[in-house]
């Protein structure tokens, strides 16, 4: 049996300003924005630069309860993890466009790590893992 995790939905203010951040700030790539008129939403789907994995779904919040949301999707608590074939590179491009980092980059026994906030307020590690890392290791 293969399964896969396909999308992860993003609770967002605004679609164009997040599909703005996500391209041109954090490098990713824009897969699909298509209109639902049945819905009067759009399908809007990033994917980091040369991934074959999961991508985010950017929602926007249709409803006064999933506004509270935006920007505090996990509570606090780190909430994504975006792995890089070169650290240095990418938080020195991160850095250079406004990124806010809110821990300063580590070693740790797993690989490089630092932290950063997205346009709302979500927190997402930055991260390199070191080769023999568990997930390193798996064909994705």
């Amino acid at each position: 049996m293969k399964q896969s995790i396909v999308h992860i939905a993003l609770v967002v203010k605004d679609y164009d300003e997040a599909i703005y951040f996500y391209t041109e700030k954090l490098n990713f790539e824009l897969i699909e924005d298509t209109y639902q008129p049945e819905q009067d939403k759009r399908w809007v789907v990033v994917s980091p630069p040369g991934s074959n994995g999961v991508t985010l779904l950017l929602a926007k919040a249709s409803k006064p309860e999933q506004e509270p949301f935006i920007g505090n999707q996990s509570g606090g608590r780190v909430f994504l993890f975006l792995n890089s074939d070169n650290f240095w590179r990418d938080y020195n491009d991160m850095k250079s466009k406004g990124i806010k980092f809110v821990r300063d980059p580590k070693k740790q026994e797993y690989g490089m790590v630092a932290v950063f906030e997205d346009l709302y307020g979500n927190i997402w590690d930055l991260l390199e893992l070191n080769n023999d890392h568990p997930i390193s290791k798996r064909s994705v």
